[in-house]
């Protein structure tokens, strides 16, 4: 007779792929008995079956690489601990590169390798061919090989996973279907299934092709979708080695992995099919493929044949066209879901086999400590919103993210699908006037303006193609006149209630109790110190501010804000309290005391900055803007002509200036005033990519690429920002104990010997070893020189010898104390 299941459990994991199993393993490996996977057929169905198996750990960014390098530390003593074995054969990987272009993209990869100590070797082509005999190698330019990559049987690393849960304690049940989840206000409170309802604490969304239905259930949306990939096995033949590593040729489309006396050919072509994007991924389809595409099978076949000539020989045994997950980047979904506050994802991953011993650890983290454990933003579900989970925007998406899985990813190329979704008021406007357009969050922002002869469209390539004449004319323009910048896809909440003011105390590390009309530039912090999110507070009201943060943070910012606003309010309204009906009486009553509301699209934002500003805001309105009536850090309610506008005096790019948030209704309007007043001062637009140079030279950080959670507040020089005096804030304790103790690391600016275009990612070396790697990178058109910033080791940062790398070449390198332009911020405070 079958186990039933149990009524209760502390954690319900549902989905038997490779994922869910990984996750429930590293949750029972910490400790935790209590945990219960659902599959609601058999272990391995769905994508997990009929994956290919390759194992590829190398990514652009430290973190995502770290989570791929744990997968192959486990899957190297998995078998031994778990007495199943799992097929896990490193044989390395070889990555070939058959342009100009391609070789470039492999030598930033080898430099950012260097930098976070990952084995990388850039190779000849016939040091290529010697280590696959297979290939030709007349047309290619140079390969590189990482050795401790490899391939894995999908099937038997589950099983794997599933003996080590059942050894740690925790139970897996097949055959047991999930039929709905029951919510009772932000919690998952009952899973209902097939055999019966099962009380939970926590419900872990590993569902794989169905993962979008499964959060259906519980009410939300869940950005993954599902399209067709495809790959054949050849026949076998004794002409093929037996030690061969897996091959990856992108500019052909295709990747070969060795079989006993085979080879499975596999591809990443340029169109492939969407399923069911309208009703979900049928439930009874865990083994369904789909018939044999012979035309996606011809565009990277036939650039394998003529890689690897014997294929011509070789006939197939077997093709396989099956479902696989994916999401609107192809990058994974992993983490905390908004809405609920005890559900999680971990979904949407195309390379799950790699992925998969990162991954479970990850989310295993995640679940227990509260936090994953490193960095993970690039994968994190609070990168998407309500937009990216819609049917045609998620489809769409997807499709070309497929597409682009092998194409040379360019710096600042933009995706081409899903576009003109959100307009600012100034979209068609700032078009006609030149505008060159990027997508962030949906919203169409400017990057930069074509004028002249100049195509009004982006020029793609690893040489900052053109930017000297469009970028560099705006970087220009704002340092030494006037121009207007079109923000208004700032996220924008306003924060209300009598203690609105305590609440955000507690959130911020800096003191945000200022008069109406004042502002702080603050971090939010986690209980290890780590900077959550970097934010400007406003002061609106006595009850009532404003809170902005970045385009593309504000499902994460307003996530760990509401999730902080929950303990808050426990925690204050329990004080004093004697029963627990006296506590539930007076939460219900404190639980209004603090409202978040997202009021992005009340507000767009033109941000007039330049040393001439003041000049043009003055010829607008009536109010003072001099220094002394409005200082920096200041914010007015202010006229432009007849609109009404809350004018910010604030800079991320180092000049005077002011960000006027402006009711959307008004925009138009206010620019024409504003451009029409400018225009004996040369007044200009300027886009994106100027800020970020400009933002460089004074050294202003962006969080997701300078500062994460990863890194607190002392090691980036924003230490000055906290207030030790206004009483207790998340991190408080952390953060003491950091000040106490000092860092080992420090943020820092280095500028290059030579003009090389940086982008961040770079190895930093000292005295011939690797020290550190960039964060960001960009060329500082007022000092004419390349600049990067990076985490150097404090004992080195009185030292004078250092080298950056770029595109393999090494160049010197000299810190810069402060900021590179305008360090005093005399332009600043003018």
């Amino acid at each position: 007779m079958e186990k039933p299941i149990p009524d209760y459990a502390r954690i319900v994991i549902i989905g038997g792929g490779v994922i869910g199993t990984s996750i429930a393993y590293h949750l029972t490996r910490s400790g935790e008995k209590d945990v219960v996977l659902l599959e609601k057929s058999n272990l391995t169905d769905g994508a997990t079956w009929h994956a290919a198996g390759l194992v590829g750990q190398f990514r652009s960014q430290q973190n995502l690489m770290s989570l791929m390098s744990d997968s192959v530390r486990l899957f190297d003593s998995l078998a031994a601990e778990t007495g199943q074995e799992t097929g896990w054969q490193r044989v390395g990987s070889l990555r070939l590169a058959q342009s100009e272009d391609r070789w470039k993209e492999l030598l930033k990869s080898y430099s950012a390798a260097q930098a976070v100590g990952f084995e990388m070797n850039m190779l000849t082509p016939n040091e290529a061919r010697d280590i696959y005999p297979l290939i030709e190698v007349g047309d290619l330019v140079g390969a590189a090989f990482i050795p401790e990559d490899g391939h894995i049987d999908p099937y038997s690393l589950t099983r794997a996973y599933a003996k080590g849960i059942r050894g740690n304690g925790g139970q897996i049940f097949e055959g047991v279907m999930v039929t709905d989840l029951i919510r009772a206000g932000d919690r998952i409170t009952h899973v209902e299934t097939s055999q019966g309802s099962i009380e939970v604490e926590i419900v872990v969304n590993a569902a794989g092709l169905w993962a979008r239905q499964l959060g259906w259930m519980a009410g939300v949306e869940i950005p993954a979708g599902i399209v067709e990939h495809q790959y054949l096995v050849t026949e076998k033949s004794d002409l093929i080695p037996a030690d061969l590593p897996a091959l990856r040729d992108p500019d052909g489309g295709f990747y070969a992995k060795p079989e006993p006396g085979a080879l499975a050919i596999g591809g990443w072509e340029r169109k492939t099919n969407m399923v069911n994007p309208k009703e979900g991924f049928p439930w009874e389809n865990e083994h369904h493929l789909f018939d044999a595409d012979f035309d996606r099978l011809q565009a990277f076949f036939e650039p394998a044949m003529r890689r690897i000539p014997i294929l011509g020989e070789l006939g197939m045994r077997t093709i396989v066209n099956g479902p696989i997950p994916i999401s609107p980047d192809g990058e994974p979904v992993m983490g905390p879901v908004p809405g609920l506050n005890n559900f999680f994802a971990a979904c949407g991953f195309t390379s799950g086999i790699a992925a998969s011993g990162g991954a479970g650890k990850a989310v295993a983290n995640w679940i227990l400590e509260g936090d994953p454990g490193l960095d993970l933003w690039p994968f994190d579900i609070r990168r998407f919103g309500a937009l990216h989970a819609g049917r045609h925007f998620l489809h769409d998406r997807a499709v070309e993210s497929y597409s682009k899985y092998y194409a040379i990813h360019w710096p600042g190329e933009e995706l081409e699908s899903a576009r003109g979704v959100r307009r600012s008021p100034l979209y068609q406007t700032l078009k006609d006037q030149g505008a060159v357009f990027g997508s962030k969050f949906g919203w169409e922002r400017a990057n930069w303006f074509a004028y002249g002869d100049i195509p009004q469209q982006d020029v793609l390539g690893f040489d900052r193609t053109q930017q000297d004449i469009t970028v560099g004319r705006e970087h220009k323009a704002a340092r030494e006149g006037v121009v207007l910048i079109d923000m208004s896809s700032f996220t924008k909440f306003e924060i209300s209630g009598p203690r609105a003011c305590q609440f955000l105390q507690y959130l911020a590390v800096a003191n945000v109790d200022k008069q109406p009309g004042g502002a702080t530039y603050t971090q939010l912090c986690n209980e290890r110190g780590g900077i959550e999110a970097d934010v400007t507070i406003i002061r609106r009201a006595q009850d009532c501010f404003w809170l902005i943060t970045g385009s593309g943070l504000g499902v994460r910012d307003k996530h760990w804000i509401e999730s902080n606003l929950e303990k808050y309010l426990k925690r204050h309204a329990a004080v004093g309290l004697s029963s627990g009906e006296q506590w539930l009486r007076s939460n219900a009553a404190v639980s209004n005391q603090v409202v978040v509301r997202d009021i992005t699209s009340a507000h767009g934002v033109i941000n007039l900055a330049g040393p001439l500003a003041r000049k043009v805001l003055d010829k607008v309105c009536d109010e003072d803007v001099s220094h002394k009536a409005f200082p920096f850090m200041a914010a007015r309610d202010i006229r432009i002509g007849y609109a009404p506008a809350m004018a910010y005096r604030v800079t991320y790019i180092g000049e005077l200036g002011w960000e006027l948030y402006i009711p959307s209704e008004y925009m138009q309007y206010v620019y024409e005033l504003l451009q029409e007043a400018g225009r004996e001062f040369g007044i200009c637009n300027i886009g994106y990519r100027a800020i970020d140079s400009l933002r460089l030279e004074k050294r202003y950080l962006a969080w997701g690429i300078d500062i994460t959670p990863d890194y607190n507040p002392f090691e980036a020089g924003l230490q000055f920002l906290i207030d030790w005096e206004k009483g207790d804030f998340i991190g408080a304790e952390a953060l003491e104990s950091i000040r106490e103790k000092g860092v080992e690391q420090k943020l820092t600016c280095f500028a290059l010997d030579k003009p090389l275009p940086v982008f961040g990612g770079e190895a930093i070396f000292f005295e011939g070893k690797v020290v550190a790697q960039t964060t960001s990178g960009n060329f500082g058109y007022s000092i004419d020189k390349s600049l990067v910033l990076g985490y150097l080791p404090v004992e080195l940062l009185k030292q004078s010898q250092f080298e950056v790398e770029v595109f393999g070449e090494r160049c010197g390198a000299t810190i810069i104390q402060g900021a590179a332009y305008d360090p005093r911020r005399k332009k600043i405070l003018s």
